[in-house]
């Protein structure tokens, strides 16, 4: 064991007690070790690799040739079976299976098993010809037409009508829509304003050419339009057991939350709330039925999941297996390991300001207390993730120097040095900025001579999740800034982004995750209008910045990159939130699963999986 690992190691015994002070009424924390990841838009699917410069260190360890991409095991397929699937997580999942209404990603990876996606889209995550609906853009006129098939039908036997096609726009745009995706994007619909604010019976830029033929008007279009973005949606919802529910009820209604019927190769059976799934046979899938006979998705605590793979519960993981479960399961012989870089990145966030709901917008406040882009630069320095990648995930995650995922490598910028490590630093930016300890007492006060206590908000987990907490703490400690647990705790996933997203004044910063989806534009997490901008941080400059990502003169592909690099690096000096891992996902496929694909560029599908066993091998 190296001596970095015994350094670590020691401090956190030391500063667990502290914690455990905090911590001391006995209630069990909740959601994984990882940061629970938040999913923007509904993307289809959920890396760039060029060198960087010399002088800086390469942020992104390169795990894509460690672990297969597909597995391919040998034997005569069963005829049906049903797949057992674990979703990890200490968490009871919310149970909003709607694509236009959810908001975590647990709910998303059960939907996988049931989508309602319209598109396909290729390996570089543009839509292609692939899906139920096909794309036309015309880009003179800032319109599209979107056409689906006359023979698709939901899982209950109605028909995929256009009308499916624009009811999750209605659900969006109406003035009592509950959710958080009615943002600039959506604004670029012609007509979405006039709907959103009660002016409009209808969005007037949708319209029904024929009984398969949806056409759409745009303020613009740009290349954000072929990854599903500039307003576009890529989900149908089923107008026919939604339409008589008014928009406001719809998140606690029978058919999003007890019997959803879908467009997916599974179809829903039995919702046990919160903790299981049972999935049957789609006979209508578009693609032909499946060659299971179902799927049977089941919470597992993260303590206990590697053990339930080990003995033979369960066939895969819906989703990723999170990353410090890696050390318990690599040598199983019952199992094959696969992996992909994610379209995701963890983050620490600094609460900036609120979001207007009145106006729909992000405000900031000059008075918040991490105002200071020096002392969020400095907290930034202060952050060893390296030891943390290292210790805890066996490098299957590594240090983040963008807030562009490396995956999009047109996009990603390598020469970005982001925010390495050095207290040294992090110790003189303080210093000049006037963060001084005046009363002894190790921590420093504000440059007003204030007592300065930062509020950090970070997700429940097992024991890592509050080693991990207690190390970031200390990294702090160690550069004089004192920094605790919001709420005396970690905090239970679903609350913590409660918390977040209402802007909670006992937050000061946050520690999460994003997952980005398949279109790289920004301005869904960073735009004025976001709901999901929860630093709150905005300017001209920023609005600038976003709007030449997705402008029509971003169809040049190099203007595009320009537009990309600039952001990035504006963000990187603001600071606003500072990306800290980019994320390896490892997928763990029990040895009875005949076939499974994890690549983002093949064309692999449910119907193709077959099981060669009655029950998962031990």
């Amino acid at each position: 064991m190296s001596k970095k690992y015994w350094g670590i190691l020691a401090m956190l015994l030391a500063l667990m007690l502290v914690l455990a002070a905090c911590n001391n009424d006995g209630e069990e924390t909740s959601s994984g070790t990882d940061e629970g990841t938040k999913t923007e838009e509904g993307a289809t699917t959920d890396d760039g690799k060029e060198e960087e410069e010399e002088e800086a260190e390469d942020p992104a360890v390169d795990t894509e040739g460690l672990f297969p991409l597909t597995v391919d095991n040998e034997g005569e397929a069963i005829e049906g079976g049903t797949l057992k699937v674990a979703l990890g997580t200490d968490t009871p999942f919310k149970g909003v299976f709607s694509w236009s209404l959810y908001d975590d990603a647990y709910d998303a990876e059960i939907m996988n098993y049931s989508s309602n996606v319209i598109f396909g889209t290729d390996g570089d995550f543009l839509v292609n010809d692939k899906g139920i609906a096909k794309l036309e853009v015309d880009q003179e006129n800032n319109k599209v037409l979107v056409k689906i098939p006359s023979d698709v039908k939901w899982s209950d036997g109605e028909p995929l009508k256009v009308e499916d096609l624009i009811y999750p726009y209605l659900i969006i745009g109406h003035p009592d829509y509950e959710g958080i995706r009615y943002d600039g994007d959506f604004q670029n619909i012609v007509g979405a304003t006039e709907y959103h604010d009660g002016k409009a019976d209808t969005i007037s830029g949708l319209k029904k050419v024929d009984e398969t033929t949806l056409e759409i008007s745009f303020k613009k279009l740009s290349p954000a339009i072929f990854s599903i973005g500039d307003g576009l949606w890529g989900y149908a919802e089923p107008s026919h057991t939604l339409k008589d529910i008014p928009i406001g009820k719809l998140l606690e209604s029978d058919p999003v939350r007890k019997n959803p019927v879908t467009l997916g190769i599974f179809k829903f059976d039995k919702i046990v709330p919160g903790e299981s799934v049972q999935f049957v046979r789609n006979e209508h899938y578009w693609k032909g039925a499946s060659k299971l006979d179902g799927v049977l998705l089941k919470t597992v605590p993260s303590t206990s999941i590697a053990k339930a793979i080990e003995s033979g519960e369960y066939d895969m993981t819906a989703g990723k297996l999170p990353a410090t479960t890696y050390p318990e399961v690599k040598d199983l012989e019952n199992i094959t390991i696969l992996a992909q870089p994610e379209l995701s990145y963890s983050y620490l966030g600094f609460k900036l300001g609120k979001y207007d709901t009145a106006q729909g917008i992000s405000i900031m406040d000059p008075n918040a207390k991490m105002a200071d882009v020096k002392l969020r630069q400095a907290m930034g320095y202060a952050l060893d993730v390296e030891q943390v990648n290292e210790v805890y995930y066996d490098n299957l995650r590594s240090r983040a120097n963008s807030l562009i995922p490396p995956v999009f490598a047109s996009f990603y910028d390598p020469t970005l040095k982001g925010y390495t490590y050095d207290a040294d630093k992090a110790i003189a930016i303080l210093d000049e900025a006037g963060y001084k300890d005046t009363d002894g007492d190790g921590f420093r006060e504000t440059p007003k001579g204030e007592k300065l206590v930062i509020n950090m908000a970070g997700m429940a987990g097992d024991a890592i999740a509050e080693e991990m907490a207690a190390f970031w703490l200390q990294n702090w400690a160690d550069v004089g800034l004192k920094v605790e647990l919001a709420t005396g705790r970690l905090i239970e996933f679903n609350s913590f982004y409660d918390k977040v997203e209402a802007d909670d004044p006992e937050i000061d910063i946050y520690m999460a995750a994003w997952g980005t989806g398949t279109n790289p534009s920004p301005a869904g997490l960073y735009g004025k209008e976001a709901a999901f901008n929860m630093s709150r941080f905005t300017s001209p400059e920023l609005d600038g910045l976003l709007a030449a990502i997705d402008s029509p003169e971003a169809f040049d592909p190099e203007y595009r990159a320009n537009a990309f690099r600039e952001w990035q690096e504006y963000m990187e000096e603001n600071a606003p939130v500072i990306p800290t891992q980019f994320r390896t996902a490892i997928y763990t496929i029990n040895k009875r699963v005949k076939h499974y694909d994890v690549n983002y560029d093949t064309e692999f599908d449910w119907n193709q999986i077959e099981l060669l066993a009655e029950e998962p091998i031990k």
